[in-house]
C-alpha cells in the first residue's frame, strides 16, 4: 500500500490554494500556470475538480522516456530527474492525463513528484478535496470500461444512445 493524492471533487471549491501551493513549492513563485496540479472548471456542472499526475502503475510517461529520465523516488512518485531529461517531450505525449508538462523555463518536462512525500497542495486545500492517504491499488479503469463496453454492446445490438 502506498500513499496517493486522493481527490474528493465535491469538497473542491474552486480556490486554488493548491496550485499556489504547488507552484511556490515547485518554482519559488506563485504563478497558478507553473502549478503541476491544476483545478478543473466544469461549467456545464458549476463545479470543479482537481487533478494531478496520479501516479499510476502503468508510468507510460517513464516507459516513454528514451534517456531514462523519469525514475521512481522513494514517495513512488513518478518524477523527471532535470539533469537527464533532454526536453524531447515524449512523456507528455504518451501520458494518457495529460499530467506531464514541458517547462518553457528549463525546456524540460515536468510533473507531480508529491513533494517528496509531503505534497504542498494536500496541506493547502482549505476544504480537504485533496488528501495525501494510504489507498490500496485499484482498478480505477475497470468500472469506466465496464460502462464503456455496456454502451457499446447496448449499440450495437439497435438499443442505447
Amino acid at each position: 500500500m502506498a500513499k496517493q493524492l486522493r481527490i474528493i471533487p465535491e469538497k473542491c471549491t474552486g480556490c486554488i490554494q493548491c496550485e499556489l501551493a504547488c507552484s511556490f513549492v515547485q518554482t519559488g513563485t506563485f504563478q497558478p500556470a507553473r502549478s503541476l496540479i491544476r483545478v478543473h472548471l466544469f461549467d456545464d456542472q458549476a463545479s470543479y475538480a482537481p487533478y494531478a499526475c496520479f501516479q499510476c502503475d502503468e508510468a507510460w510517461c517513464l516507459t516513454a522516456c528514451p534517456v531514462n529520465a523519469i525514475t521512481i523516488s522513494a514517495a513512488a512518485a513518478k518524477v523527471v530527474v532535470p539533469e537527464l531529461c533532454v526536453g524531447c517531450g515524449l512523456c507528455t505525449i504518451a501520458c494518457p492525463y495529460g499530467t506531464v508538462w514541458y517547462s518553457p523555463d528549463t525546456h524540460k518536462a515536468v510533473k507531480c513528484d508529491l513533494c517528496a512525500g509531503d505534497p504542498a497542495c494536500a496541506h493547502a486545500c482549505p476544504t480537504g478535496a485533496i488528501e495525501y492517504v494510504d489507498t490500496p491499488a485499484a482498478d480505477w479503469l475497470g468500472p469506466w470500461a465496464a460502462d464503456l463496453n455496456q454502451t457499446h454492446a447496448e449499440m450495437r445490438s439497435g438499443g442505447g444512445a
